[in-house]
């Protein structure tokens, strides 16, 4: 028996909202959400960051491809990928990243505005892929939850942009050997990060969104 692998078009979705007088954007922030999560949830998020929607700021949401029904709910959620066809799923992934971006500065003549990327939990590693080995060059990283991915570790330190990351002290996915290892990492590459060490497990709180607001301000 045999595999075949076949590419198929498949059509996402995101939720684009802009802030006051946000005609000329200097800054567009683009959240990717978490396992089991939607481009809903991941909006809620950004909205709840002080000065995410002020002036000159556009929030993007987007959607992983892969829909599901959360169990026993009618919610539909998503997922970025699973160990089968990884290779492919993170090929379609930031395929699919680079032609949003390429939609939403479409819509701005020739402004080039600043992206930073904001991902939470399984959508960290999206977030990594797609600032760094996407085609777009990007002014920020922001990471909640999650690793660096493999893949990325051996793109230049020259590519890298301004990188925060948050991780709770009792977060059951971003363990602190995990954190430990993407601090080493980070040093050892010559990265420029900020690391934020907050009192809760794997979500967002009050001190995590005080610190990202920081961040863009600084964009």
């Amino acid at each position: 028996m045999r595999t075949l692998n076949i590419e198929t078009p498949t059509h996402g979705r995101a939720l684009v909202k802009s802030g006051i007088n946000s005609a000329t954007p200097r800054v567009v922030i683009v959240g990717f959400h978490g396992y089991g999560q939607n481009a809903e949830d991941m909006m809620a998020e950004l909205e709840a960051i002080p000065g995410a929607a002020a002036d000159g700021r556009i929030l993007v949401s987007v959607q992983a491809l892969h829909r599901f029904y959360a169990k026993g709910e009618q919610k539909i959620v998503a997922s970025w990928m699973t160990r089968q066809n990884r290779e492919e799923a993170i090929d379609d992934n930031l395929g699919y990243v680079d032609r949003l971006l390429n939609e939403i500065g479409n819509q701005f003549d020739e402004l080039i505005p600043d992206f930073i990327l904001l991902g939470f939990s399984q959508g960290v590693a999206m977030a990594y892929r797609a600032a760094l080995l996407g085609r777009h060059q990007v002014a920020g990283i922001v990471a909640v939850g999650g690793d660096i991915p493999p893949d990325v570790k051996s793109v230049p330190a020259g590519r890298w942009p301004r990188l925060l990351i948050a991780a709770g002290r009792t977060d059951h996915w971003f363990t602190p050997d995990k954190v430990a290892a993407d601090e080493a990492f980070l040093q050892s590459h010559g990265v420029a990060h900020t690391l934020l060490r907050y009192d809760a497990g794997h979500v967002f709180t009050d001190d995590v969104r005080a610190a990202i607001g920081a961040f863009f301000t600084n964009a």
